[in-house]
């Protein structure tokens, strides 16, 4: 785990000379500080290290960086990758939190630790006689340590990886041919408890996929929590084979079968919460990659304004939505959160009066008293085949996932044309785009312009922890930045303040919670209509639809930020163009 590139540039150049030499040698101090840190030392009786940590004009990282080049340690950031749970189980978490220790790798006879104190003798001498092997001390600061213990003794996995490390290594681990014979093996604990804690984790964290992915020598877990994906965890590869063979048991998959992709759905239970499953598997060069799905089947759908819609964006939705026909369309890139909105908008419109069929692959998400179809290419069902079926099942309102082909395209106009109520998603970068996707599609630009009422663009971004969210002063830089995307839409000479998660236990320490979407609501005018008709760009559609009132995803994004919600960060990751 420890590499070179842990500890260059401070080991070395420095060893033999004292803290505040080093920091002064980095023009972290001046000569001035130097001279008062020496001499204030001696007349407080103390360490020049005290003196520093009181006066506080170096960083604690930067102090024990100098530290380690002083002393002749190498410097190592715990809480910046996965330890192994077989390294983990060396120390166990009590001893580790009780000397502010955690080990790091394990080298033949030698276990490397991070410490905050290097020189501790006594602590070193009795983690080597609790570990039964030999301790190479690495620094680290206080808090990083702190905060990668909490992260890395992921509710006592270690213990259930390292036996089944044992079980693996009694023949648990062979190629698993007859169904019944690998239920038998791998029922058992600990493959079956440490699959069961890796999805109780991924609840705990509110993790929407959880990938299990083989590398050369070790197979790492990842978490995507609110869209971004982190590392947080690393197995034994020889465990690995076992681990897939489990969920695909679960699954009800072939386990013999690892030259295909499989697919599967199951539920799972833990504690009150359910879940419903989708898993994933894809074989690379060094075995089966596994994606788990989350999907709470507590908690229902979330409201428009729940989403983040509202004001004028609201207005316009609510009001076509309300239209007895016409095709409305989402659009955004995957993982935008389309279908969640989609749903927000059916469970709006569901009721005893009015039939709702939808076409989705795969169903997310049940909403009771809507007929909801699953395409199966397969066996023939498809978006086109699909919808040409439910028409004839006396619908109100479709839903169609997505339009994807010219045929497709046609059926939807064709509904709306028959007085029905069209709903679907596009895969474009805005609202604009949208309408010339649909006629390099081979739509007729008069049946696209009479049929399309509105098209909503969206993003979604992380929500600014509430708990640790604390506000900073606007720079230059951003100050105009938001001036020159908002313009009018805000009074500038209001003071603002932007706000950012410093990061807690709470939110992961990533300093966000939760997310929030950022829309554009482009609503098909009679001037847009004639811009459709003369195959207009995607750029002048969208100047038309802003001088008509439309505000815009990076707008919409900005004032959140402006109201604390989000930060700008966050709005530029997903909807600079």
């Amino acid at each position: 785990m420890p590499t070179a590139q842990s500890s260059t540039g401070y080991l070395g150049s420095g060893f033999g000379s004292s803290v505040e030499d080093v920091l002064n040698k980095r023009g972290l101090i001046t000569s001035e500080q130097l001279s008062f840190v020496k001499n204030e030392a001696k007349r407080r009786q103390e360490t020049p290290e005290q003196v520093l940590v009181q006066m506080a004009w170096v960083s604690d990282e930067d102090l024990v960086k100098a530290k380690a080049e002083a002393i002749g340690v190498s410097y190592f950031e715990p809480s910046e990758q996965p330890i192994s749970p077989e390294v983990l189980g060396y120390i166990p978490e009590d001893v580790a939190k009780r000397f502010t220790v955690i080990p790091i790798a394990k080298d033949r006879d030698t276990l490397s630790v991070a410490m905050v104190d290097p020189l501790d003798l006594q602590t070193q001498e009795f983690l080597e006689k609790k570990s039964g092997l030999s301790v190479k001390p690495y620094i680290a600061t206080g808090p990083s340590i702190i905060k990668a213990i909490s992260e890395q003794y992921t509710r006592g996995l270690s213990t259930e990886v390292t036996e089944a490390l044992k079980e693996t290594s009694t023949g648990a681990s062979k190629s698993y041919i007859e169904q019944p014979e690998a239920t038998a093996v791998l029922g058992e604990a600990p493959v079956a408890r440490i699959v069961s804690t890796l999805l109780e984790y991924g609840i705990k964290v509110r993790a929407s996929d959880i990938h299990i992915e083989p590398l050369e020598n070790e197979t790492r877990v990842r978490y995507r929590i609110d869209g971004i994906l982190h590392e947080k965890l690393i197995l034994p590869k020889r465990i690995h084979e076992a681990i897939v063979s489990r969920i695909k048991i679960l699954g009800n998959m072939k386990i013999d079968e690892k030259r295909i992709p499989q697919d599967a759905r199951f539920n799972f239970k833990i504690g009150r919460e359910e879940l419903d499953l989708r898993i994933s598997t894809l074989p690379t060069s060094f075995g089966e990659k596994v994606v788990m799905r989350l999907l709470k089947k507590s908690g229902g759908v979330p409201s428009l304004q729940e989403l983040g819609l509202r004001g004028r964006a609201l207005a316009n939705i609510e009001e076509t939505i309300l239209r007895p026909h016409g095709i409305i369309l989402i659009t955004g890139p995957t993982g935008s959160g389309k279908t969640t909105t989609l749903y927000s908008i059916l469970s709006k419109l569901n009721s005893t009066r009015v039939n709702i069929i939808t076409l989705e692959d795969p169903i997310e998400y049940q909403i009771p008293g809507v007929n909801q179809v699953q395409i199966n290419p397969q066996a023939g069902l498809t978006f086109a085949s699909g919808l040409r079926s439910i028409l004839r099942q006396d619908p109100n309102i479709l839903m169609v996932g997505e339009i994807r082909d010219a045929e497709t395209t046609e059926l939807a106009v064709q509904a709306s044309l028959t007085g029905h109520l069209v709903f679907s998603t596009l895969h474009t970068n805005n609202a604009a785009g949208a309408l010339p996707r649909l006629l390099d599609m081979h739509a007729e630009p008069y049946l696209i312009a009479s049929t399309v009422t509105a098209v909503m663009g969206q993003r979604v971004v992380r929500r600014t922890c509430p708990t640790c969210k604390i506000p900073k002063p606007v720079t230059k830089e951003a100050l105009e930045r938001l001036q020159a995307t908002l313009g009018n839409l805000y009074d500038f000479r209001k003071k603002i303040s932007l706000f950012y998660g410093k990061g807690c236990p709470e939110c992961n320490n990533t300093g966000y919670l939760g997310r929030i979407g950022i829309f554009e609501v482009l609503v098909v005018s009679e001037k847009i209509s004639r811009m459709i008709i003369g195959h207009e760009t995607s750029q002048a559609i969208e100047d038309q639809s802003i001088a008509d009132g439309m505000i815009t995803m990076k707008q919409d994004g900005f004032m959140k930020v402006i109201e604390g919600v989000t930060t700008i960060e966050e709005v530029l990751r997903v909807a600079e163009e």
